[in-house]
């Protein structure tokens, strides 16, 4: 197995909210808060902890990044979203197992036997507090800057 992929955030942990993304004259920059499951994304040039925006392409335009899922935080065992910032690291753990979860049944093919790797978009204590953001975005990546060409639903890649 391998378990870097989820582990993957702590090198490219996206925060919410603040930081200027890369460039690109065919892309869309929009809001985290505005991702919707099958966007594609160029990958930022600088990795920050905190994002505002993303560069949202069209799929068939060379990009690294697909939103797959958006899964909303919850308490362990209880099914529950609490009030207060749960920290970073029950985050990371939350986001770990949904978005392992969520991978095969957009990708076709379970995680630990695909060519791609998973990353996520956690909220922000800042953003957990202010715009009740409770939403954790996964997004299929590509490894060493390879660039995808389309969509990667359903490829079984």
């Amino acid at each position: 197995m391998r378990v870097w992929r989820g582990v993957l955030v702590v090198g490219v942990v996206l925060l919410l909210p603040g930081c200027s993304l890369f460039d690109r004259d065919d892309t869309d920059q929009i809001s985290v808060f505005d991702v919707e499951v099958g966007d594609c994304f160029t990958a930022p040039e600088e990795i920050t902890t905190t994002f505002t925006t993303l560069d949202r392409v069209e799929c068939e335009v060379p990009h690294e990044q697909e939103a797959y899922a958006l899964a909303t935080y919850t308490d362990p065992g209880t099914d529950t979203t609490p009030e207060t910032f749960p920290g970073e690291a029950a985050l990371k753990s939350f986001a770990d197992g949904a978005c392992a979860q969520e991978y095969a049944d957009y990708v076709g093919v379970d995680y630990r036997d695909s060519e791609l790797f998973f990353t996520y978009l956690l909220p922000s204590p800042r953003s957990w507090e202010q715009d009740e953001d409770r939403t954790t975005l996964c997004f299929v990546t590509t490894t060493d800057g390879v660039q995808l060409t389309q969509s990667v639903q359903g490829t079984e890649w």
